[in-house]
């Protein structure tokens, strides 16, 4: 499982997209996970490796456009696949999930979603989420 046979007949891994949501930090009161795209892509990284498929890139989007260049460079048909952890945060993260999977379909490329319930946040949590995106750039990583 987590590899695909290529047209050579060598084994190729399936690589996975994790879409995050760019979800300003105003709005961490009332959607903590939205806002907080680390939780988000370290869902869809337990999810790959549970499959055996290698997370080859983690986007942070918001209200992306579904034929936007970010989303498709590179991406093989039969060997990628996008990954987000719930619909709710494609909503957020693109223009129209509608128009994103059907491009998918189109393009011959999967779109799953994690489907695990979103942890709750406490108190510290959310301090720790706004600390990481309100002080980037003073070294602060977040733990």
């Amino acid at each position: 499982m987590g590899q695909l046979r290529g047209a050579s007949g060598g084994v190729a891994p399936v690589r996975v997209t994790a879409i995050a949501s760019l979800t300003p930090l105003e709005e961490l009161e009332a959607d903590p996970f939205l806002v907080d795209s680390r939780s988000q892509h370290a869902m869809c990284a337990r999810w790959a490796a549970e499959r055996g498929y290698v997370v080859a890139r983690e986007l942070l989007v918001g209200g992306l456009r579904f034929d936007h260049c970010a989303l498709w460079d590179g991406v093989r048909p039969g060997v990628d696949v996008f990954v987000a952890p719930s619909r709710r945060v494609l909503e957020r993260a693109l223009s129209s999930v509608e128009e994103f999977t059907a491009e998918c379909a189109r393009r011959g490329v999967r779109v799953e979603t994690v489907g695990r319930a979103e942890p709750s946040y406490d108190a510290q949590m959310k301090a720790r989420v706004h600390r990481r995106l309100s002080m980037p750039t003073a070294g602060y990583d977040g733990r």
